[in-house]
């Protein structure tokens, strides 16, 4: 098979940096006055020079490594006196950035790894020149503490398997959630938006509810076309909490706002979920593994409900005997539905595959390959975890896939497969 790696990887990059939220709030206040209060209490008996000097120290260090600095110190310092219940009037602009700037901390978002890209085509086609697709990828980003953010990249594609990124403007900036308590994280649905001025691949979405407090993994997103035609970017990831995991959904039409809900049903509990880019028989489906080993079809009339499904796909090859999975969602051909897949044999190599679906009862398999189409080797070996190749979401251009992967959950790597030489594989 013409399998083409290209050159380009993105690795890790402590360097890129975004200005966090510090909750002093969820450590626990104590007696009055709280450590907050205190905090507080400190900056205002300080005099007026003081505070300046103080702040200025601050915006030496900071002001160069992220975007309106002093803007952000002021929304932070906003949200604490909405908190509160402080009088703005009385303190001056000075004292404010000065609070603001106790209550926010520096975050590394990708200083641990950067894996797992899901593609889609953007939402802006404009300009493109004849054979070339402008693409949006998304990557699970992981810092401090081993946890996961949503990271974005822009780029074009063309027919010649040639490829160039947008380049990741000098400060990352972090969505944000519009109102919620200081001193308590949100439950359930939430909704974040991406600012005004910042662009796409310079976006981070963190974990923000209960759920995702350790983390945001492995989005898999998709270009939906609902019955009336018009397109959503639905994604679903994994929300981990330290001890529980549960399989949420992302939803935006046009990538400033970003609602992120929680799925109910059994399969919800699992990771893995890759849904259709549309309906199929008048119902939703994803692809699903409910039982950590094996592929299942999943059907649902509610995106965000699903309960367990059939089986349709189990370990049969060397190179997936310990267990398979999907690597995004499927791609729809005239031939059917070509699903990505990937397998882990002795080793816990990680190797991806890929199999057709009937493209009316995609509970039929056509065809999957018996050897892997990428496997992890030579300079895909080393990482973080070692021996490990991964996809959350490949796009068809023409006649090729576009396929970017993770490469021993450390970095991405990018590849283009001929489609029709995949399908005579089969």
């Amino acid at each position: 098979m013409d399998l083409f790696t290209h050159p380009l990887r993105l690795h890790a990059d402590p360097s890129r940096v975004v200005v966090r939220p510090f909750h002093i709030a969820w450590g626990g206040q104590g007696n009055p006055p709280s450590r907050t209060e205190r905090l507080i209490g400190e900056v205002l008996r300080m005099s007026a020079n003081e505070a300046r000097e103080q702040l200025e120290i601050v915006l030496k260090d900071f002001e160069a490594r992220h975007w309106q600095t002093r803007r952000v110190f002021m929304t932070r310092y906003d949200q604490i006196e909405d908190m509160l219940g402080l009088n703005g009037a009385d303190i001056g602009d000075e004292r404010r950035q000065l609070i603001g700037a106790y209550f926010c901390h520096e975050y590394s978002y990708a200083a641990a790894a950067l894996m797992n890209p899901s593609a889609v085509p953007h939402f802006d086609q404009s300009g493109m020149p004849a054979g070339s697709l402008r693409v949006l990828m998304s990557m699970r980003a992981v810092g401090e503490g081993h946890i996961s953010s949503v990271a974005f990249r822009e780029g074009i594609i063309t027919a010649d398997r040639q490829m160039k990124l947008a380049p990741e403007p000098p400060f990352a900036t972090a969505t944000d959630a519009v109102g919620g308590a200081e001193n308590e994280m949100p439950v359930g649905p939430v909704t974040v938006f991406r600012h005004r001025d910042s662009t796409l691949s310079g976006t981070v979405i963190f974990p923000i509810t209960q759920a995702q407090s350790k983390g945001l993994e492995d989005l898999r997103i998709v270009r939906f076309q609902h019955d009336d035609g018009s397109f959503e970017w639905i994604g679903t990831y994994t929300a981990y909490n330290g001890s529980q995991i549960q399989s949420e959904l992302m939803r935006t039409r046009d990538f400033r706002a970003f609602d992120l809900l929680p799925m109910t049903g059994g399969a919800s509990r699992n990771k893995g979920m890759a849904l259709f880019p549309r309906k199929v028989g008048g119902q939703y489906m994803m692809i699903g593994r409910s039982d950590g080993e094996n592929l299942f079809l999943l059907k649902s009339d509610k995106l965000d409900h699903w309960d367990e499904g059939a089986m349709i796909l189990k370990p049969t090859f060397p190179w997936e005997l310990v267990q398979i999975g999907n690597c995004g969602p499927p791609i729809e051909l005239d031939e059917g539905w070509l699903l990505l897949t990937h397998g882990v044999g002795a080793m816990r190599k990680y190797s991806i595959g890929a199999a057709l679906l009937d493209k009316d009862d995609p509970s039929k398999v056509i065809g999957r390959t018996r050897e892997p189409l990428l496997a992890a080797k030579d300079q895909d070996r080393e990482g973080y975890v070692p021996n490990v190749v991964y996809s959350c979401g490949a796009i068809r251009h023409k006649d090729t896939l576009f396929l970017p992967y993770g490469i021993a959950d450390s970095s991405v790597g990018f590849a283009f497969v001929p489609i029709k030489e995949l399908l005579a594989a089969m």
